[in-house]
């Protein structure tokens, strides 16, 4: 009888275990309901920002209410948006690759040495190498001017997006 007892006691505990593991929400599950409830709520209580290319010259009264969406009414962003950290990751990348390139152009100017007058030999191949260099670094700076270009439009792209200085001056 006693042997019945422990198993039994024995049983009901492993099924009183197991059970929670069985039935039970794991915390990941809690955790990714919580974060959709406050996805939705946040899509909810966006604030809509119009701008002057959102009003229209001379809206009519019949087509304004037509074209204007209700301030219930959510109106998709557009496309070419981006979020304020991607314009800040893209634009320090860009402010990267212009600083590394203007690195490169200062070390092959700093290496670039011709042969004085009193060479002995090899001077003519020397100073053809030393003017290719001299052409790498023209072509350089071309790709330099290129890439400030790039950084300028992406920087005004962003502020005409209406982001602070802290995104496109990061």
């Amino acid at each position: 009888m006693r042997r019945f007892n422990r198993s039994l006691i024995t049983v009901m505990g492993v099924a009183l275990s197991i059970t929670p593991i069985c039935y039970g929400q794991s915390l990941g599950d809690i955790a990714r309901e919580e974060r959709q409830k406050q996805a939705v709520k946040k899509a909810d209580a966006a604030p809509k920002m119009i701008t002057n290319e959102d009003i229209a010259e001379h809206p009519d009264a019949g087509e304004s209410a037509a074209t204007n969406p209700q301030p219930g009414e959510s109106t998709p962003a557009s496309p070419d948006k981006k979020p304020a950290e991607q314009w800040k990751q893209e634009i320090e990348t860009q402010k990267q690759s212009v600083a590394h390139l203007q690195a490169d152009i200062e070390h092959l100017n700093s290496s670039i040495h011709f042969a004085p007058g009193n060479c002995v030999r090899n001077c003519v191949q020397y100073n053809e190498h030393q003017v290719q260099k001299q052409d790498e670094v023209q072509r350089m700076q071309a790709e330099l001017e290129e890439q400030k270009k790039k950084l300028e439009d992406m920087q005004e792209a962003a502020r005409k997006q209406g982001y602070g200085n802290s995104v496109y001056e990061p």
